[in-house]
């Protein structure tokens, strides 16, 4: 009886090794749409967020979108049978994950709009990538390859470009905004990693649903003591920007980075994200009025050529 070469693709063992490579690849994959579509949402959350600040104070706008994401967040996971409770052991890692993914980007961002156009503080805002790939170094042993120290060093560029403009000085109106955003780069970045090194054992949609809830309660509490907020007031497309920012930024947004943080590395995951300047200035150009200067063009340029590095890595 004649036999039969086996062909290489159904070789043995050749089937058990590529499922693994196949799912490898399909994870990379879903963690980048997830990517996609996060730096989506939440560029087009900064003109949102802009136009509410004319129509309301900056912390309570924020405090009630993360409120009632987070109560959206929790009727999602009780409706897919994720438990809603948290063992006592877990309550510190998530609190403090909690105040630094919600928390203080959240606040720190909304609060730099105060002193700066859209598209500057996004722009700042997404040095995170910067911050992200210095720590996941020490702190995951995620060492940056040629890739990742090529999109750092455009990410430095882009910025001192956008902050300096050609004569590279320096605004001192804006430098409270410039702090807040770059501080809330740094903190989300230090947060990102964290959730890498120390990940939290608790479903999915509830993990997320329980760090927005518990983010926005610093921030809540802010506009309460320090702020007047007539929501009554708001016109109807106010709500809107409220809506969006309650069940897209806060909502979805947060849902689908988590996701994408669980199957990219904490640098790669971070360098994605520089898409969200580019939708943010190029939606508060059409949406706001705000200027697009050369400057601006020169540094989304950089920030461009980095994503390029970041998606090849």
């Amino acid at each position: 009886m004649q036999t039969v070469p086996l062909s290489k693709a159904n070789a043995p063992g050749e089937g058990a090794r590529n499922p693994g490579v196949a799912g490898a690849s399909s994870a990379r994959l879903a963690g980048l749409a997830c990517v996609v579509f996060t730096a989506l949402g939440w560029g087009l959350n900064w003109p949102a967020t802009k136009f509410l600040l004319t129509e309301c104070p900056p912390l309570s706008a924020r405090g009630v979108s993360g409120l009632v994401a987070g109560l959206v967040l929790f009727g999602v996971a009780a409706s897919r049978g994720e438990t809603l409770v948290v063992p006592r052991h877990l309550w510190g890692r998530l609190t403090v994950a909690a105040l630094l993914n919600v928390s203080a980007w959240m606040g720190f961002t909304t609060a730099s709009l105060l002193w700066l156009p859209a598209g500057q503080a996004a722009t700042l805002a997404y040095t995170m990538p910067v911050w992200a790939a210095l720590l996941a170094w020490p702190m995951l042993g995620e060492r940056p390859g040629p890739r990742q120290i090529g999109a750092i060093v455009l990410g430095i560029c882009g910025v001192v470009i956008l902050v300096g403009g050609t004569s590279l000085s320096l605004d001192a109106t804006k430098l409270p905004g410039i702090a807040l955003a770059l501080s809330a780069a740094a903190l989300f970045a230090f947060g990102t990693v964290l959730s890498k090194r120390m990940p939290i054992p608790l479903p999915r949609i509830a993990l997320t649903a329980w760090q927005v809830a518990l983010g926005c309660i610093p921030l809540l509490g802010g506009g309460l003591l320090f702020e007047k907020a007539h929501f009554d007031a708001l016109p109807p497309i106010g709500w809107v920007a409220l809506a969006y920012t309650a069940f897209i930024s806060m909502g979805m947004c947060y849902l689908l980075w988590f996701a994408a943080v669980r199957r990219l590395k904490a640098s790669s995951a971070a360098i994605g994200t520089l898409l969200t300047p580019v939708v943010g200035v190029a939606s508060s150009s059409l949406a706001l009025g705000d200027p697009l200067t050369l400057s601006q063009v020169v540094s989304l340029g950089l920030v461009v050529a980095g994503i390029v590095f970041a998606i090849r890595d």
